[in-house]
């Protein structure tokens, strides 16, 4: 397979991706337009069920935003392309997650310093 064939491939994937979280946005934004109770009851389900969709967008905004990523560095002619280090990304990490934008070395150290630099809770006896 040539890149560019790689390219578009991963193109109709993310094409297809970015519909689907467009979808979940646009019915979980509908949920939380529905009217709440004024004061709702401690523990009340729905107000759960709200915080967990409200969580759930701005996870959803985000894949959003990297799937876009993706489609630009594609339209650039980058896609692929270590953010970090420049090197290529690896064929099989671009399969499995076609927004990848930093390689598998880049993307483990990212994480190993982001564990490192997170405030360690506290146990307190």
């Amino acid at each position: 397979m040539t890149n560019s064939e790689l390219v578009e491939l991963e193109r109709g994937k993310l094409l297809d991706e970015r519909s689907h979280v467009e979808s979940e946005l646009t019915h979980l934004r509908e949920f939380l337009q529905a009217e709440v109770d004024v004061e709702p009851d401690e523990g009340d389900a729905e107000v759960f069920e709200r915080e967990k969709n409200a969580a759930l967008i701005a996870v959803l905004e985000r894949r959003l935003s990297d799937i876009d990523t993706a489609l630009k560095s594609m339209d650039r002619g980058d896609y692929g392309v270590c953010r970090k280090c420049g090197k290529a990304i690896e064929l099989e990490r671009l399969e499995v997650k076609p927004d990848a934008t930093l390689c598998v070395t880049c993307q483990q150290e990212t994480e190993r310093l982001n564990r490192r630099n997170r405030p360690q809770r506290q146990i307190e006896w």
